[in-house]
């Protein structure tokens, strides 16, 4: 199934979407009662998943806005950085890594970072480029994961349980911040960093495990690989994340990007205003974004 959060005329409704009919059938009219949001379905979506089948004609999505599909996260988002081999190895030359130690690639466990809720804005939106603050934009193009079941202390075996579904997300970074403050934080978090959609794709529908995630800039294809080349699986993500914080319905993890970012190539290929940003991931549809 994929789901969409929608701006419509009748107000901002969480729906069921089918992609190549390009219809929508908002949740409310499938499931009496329902009026939440995306976490709210995802927090109930056990019980109600037998109801979710389209009644009747659906209504165009071309009428709609889609917006981020978890446009209001409860929590901050949880981030991986240096997840493929190739990409590790690109940050590592690249003079901007202040977290690696002399002569490695690959880190020795999940390097993980936050991007607060303010960060998120949805497809078609406009990057805020923060002029007075960097003068140095990057892409990351990343495979998300949406918690569907609370847990700690989640073994690698059952972390596959916890997983509602799957979206989106371009890490989208200031380097020239990430580098002098020797920590990602500021870097990775002002305003609408962080572009989010266009579905939330259950897991059902996909084999996450090999999935072609590719990025364009402006046409220019920069990023193609495969989430089969992750470092740290998503299992091992959910692992390690959930050993001292229990995981809550909706909470999102970015898996990491893979290499061709900017600072990858000599000299660096920063994006600046004007340029549009396209993420494409097997079965989760296309996020575009251009930088204000």
């Amino acid at each position: 199934m994929k789901f969409a959060t929608l701006q419509t005329a009748q107000g901002k409704l969480v729906s069921l979407v089918n992609t190549e009919s390009q219809q929508y059938w908002p949740l409310q009219d499938l499931v009496s009662g329902f009026t939440g949001d995306m976490v709210q379905l995802v927090h109930v979506f056990p019980e109600i998943k037998g109801r979710l089948t389209p009644t009747g004609e659906g209504k165009p999505l071309s009428q709609a806005t889609v917006l981020a599909p978890i446009d209001q996260p409860r929590r901050n988002i949880f981030c991986v950085g240096k997840n493929y081999h190739e990409h590790a190895k690109e940050f590592s030359k690249s003079g901007f890594d202040s977290s690696a130690k002399e002569g490695e690639h690959a880190p020795e466990a999940p390097v993980v970072f936050t991007k607060p809720a303010s960060t998120v804005i949805g497809p078609g939106k406009k990057v805020p480029s923060h002029p007075n603050v960097t003068k140095q934009l990057d892409y990351e193009a990343e495979l998300a994961v949406v918690i569907g079941k609370a847990g700690r202390a989640i073994r690698k075996e059952e972390a596959y349980k916890h997983v509602i579904g799957y979206t989106i997300v371009n890490d989208f970074t200031a380097r020239d911040l990430q580098k002098t403050h020797r920590q990602w934080f500021l870097g990775k978090s002002l305003d609408g960093f962080c572009p989010m959609g266009p579905y939330l794709v259950t897991a059902d529908e996909l084999d996450v495990e090999n999935l072609e995630v590719k990025c364009w800039i402006n046409d220019e294809l920069r990023q193609d690989s495969n989430t089969s080349q992750l470092i740290f699986d998503i299992p091992t993500l959910i692992e390690t994340l959930s050993a001292g914080i229990e995981l809550q319905p909706g909470d999102v993890i970015a898996t990491g990007t893979p290499a061709g970012v900017g600072i990858g190539f000599n000299p660096p290929k920063f994006v600046k205003a004007g340029d549009v940003m396209r993420i494409e991931i097997t079965g989760l549809g296309t996020l575009v974004n251009e930088v204000e």
